[in-house]
């Protein structure tokens, strides 16, 4: 994608150190420069079209590797794998930052409204690098292999320096928080790079979306840091970071909150429960879906892009099932997250036809509602499998629900789909 659009982050001059390192691990970079840095102003003030606020302390707490802003108290000490939670919860909260940090200059600026996308290509290549970076940093011992929505080729053109040396100041400022080391334009590269793995049935993968909902994140509305680890095909952890969703329910469309009531983190890890946090405090609580049985009573999740499912086939399966309320349409992951401590009951995805649904897209959210109680499908009903490498291969759809829920849910769409199929004849 092309990148055109500055990003300032005014008062911030410290230069950045290159690291000798272009493993992806970070590293000191206590070597100087043989060529300086340009400073931070001097990099992000072309053109100044927009300024992006240094994250407040009041939005994030600073993480340190001891840090309670991670805790894992919640889960079970019997869990296998608590030390990977940990390093994902950080590594999401820090994708975090610097998405929130990029989208607040996206809402000062009117980039959101024009074709340039560049902000949100910035945003997109950071938080990969950066969730990429923690995890190594976090887990140095462990076998590496990320499957995830972005490589840098774009970025190793000749014409995409300038955006590489604003990608790598962004990361660089994010990782200050936590890390007492710099890493260099080539670490970052790098970092991206380490999510071109295929994934499949054997052995550790990570998976991530970095920025999962990019038109959300360009309105100011909706998006998620997702990412999930699959252990022999099988999804045993995941994480949601999602910025702009709020603490409580999101079921009133017309409820307006201030920043310091919005920002949630989920979590779950096989056998052990969901939990969700919010993402200023450590304090978990567990979370399960709704128990509606009715489905007169039950609301539904959609996407909000008519673009990326069929709003007209949900629309007739909701009329065949009794649903009474309207469909509440948001972006990304947040509707695992949302359907996960009962926002909801249903969520109903159906790609146009050619679509090839990506693991990145579901596994992590996929985890969080299970674990919370619920279960998800394609819309023969079958499990979804994460073990056929980068893409899930499904019977028409996804469908989401509660155990009570999901048989009349399931014999609706399959129904509707046949309906619909029959009308085309």
């Amino acid at each position: 994608m092309a990148c055109r659009a500055a990003i300032s982050l005014p008062g911030l001059t410290r230069p950045l150190k290159p690291s000798s390192s272009v493993s992806g691990r970070i590293s000191s970079g206590s070597a100087p420069p043989s060529k300086p840095y340009r400073s931070l102003r001097h990099l992000l003030l072309v053109p100044s079209r927009f300024h992006l606020p240094l994250p407040s302390s009041s939005h994030f707490r600073p993480f340190s590797c001891a840090s309670s802003a991670f805790p894992v108290a919640a889960m079970s000490s019997s869990s296998s794998y608590q030390k990977e939670l940990a390093a994902a919860k950080k590594a999401a909260s820090l994708a975090a930052r610097l998405c929130q940090t990029v989208q607040k200059a996206i809402l000062k600026s009117d980039v959101h409204s024009k074709a340039d996308k560049s902000p949100v290509t910035v945003a997109d290549y950071g938080s990969q690098a950066i969730v990429s970076l923690v995890l190594n940093k976090e887990l140095p011992s462990e076998s590496f292999s990320l499957v995830a929505e972005e490589d840098s080729a774009d970025l190793q053109k000749d014409d995409a320096h300038e955006t590489l040396e604003r990608i790598t100041v962004l990361v660089n400022d994010t990782l200050s928080s936590e890390y007492n080391t710099t890493v260099s334009g080539k670490d970052v590269l790098a970092a991206i790079d380490s999510g071109k793995s295929e994934g499949g049935p054997h052995g550790r993968h990570w998976v991530l979306d970095p920025i999962d909902g990019t038109k959300g994140f360009l309105r100011g509305d909706q998006y998620a840091i997702a990412l999930a680890l699959l252990d022999e095909g099988k999804v045993v952890l995941g994480v949601l970071a999602c910025p702009n969703l709020p603490h409580t329910s999101i079921a009133n469309v017309d409820a307006h909150y201030s920043e310091n009531q919005i920002g949630c983190l989920f979590y779950a890890t096989t056998d052990e429960g969901a939990y969700l946090q919010s993402l200023n405090d450590s304090s978990a609580t567990k979370i399960n879906v709704s128990t509606v049985d009715n489905p007169a009573e039950a609301s539904f999740f959609e996407s909000y892009e008519a673009a990326h499912s069929l709003h007209d086939l949900s629309k007739a399966i909701a009329v065949k099932l009794g649903v009474q309320a309207p469909p509440v349409r948001i972006d990304s992951q947040a509707k695992y997250g949302a359907l996960a401590r009962g926002d909801g009951a249903i969520y109903l995805r159906f790609p146009h036809k050619g679509y090839r649904e990506k693991i990145w897209d579901h596994a992590a959210g996929s985890i969080v509602v299970t674990e919370a109680g619920g279960i998800a499908t394609d819309a023969a009903g079958n499990h979804l499998d994460f073990s056929k490498g980068r893409h899930l291969d499904l019977d028409t759809g996804i469908i989401v629900s509660n155990k009570k829920l999901m048989p009349a849910l399931l014999n609706a769409v399959q129904e509707s789909i046949r309906a619909q199929s029959a009308s085309h004849l």
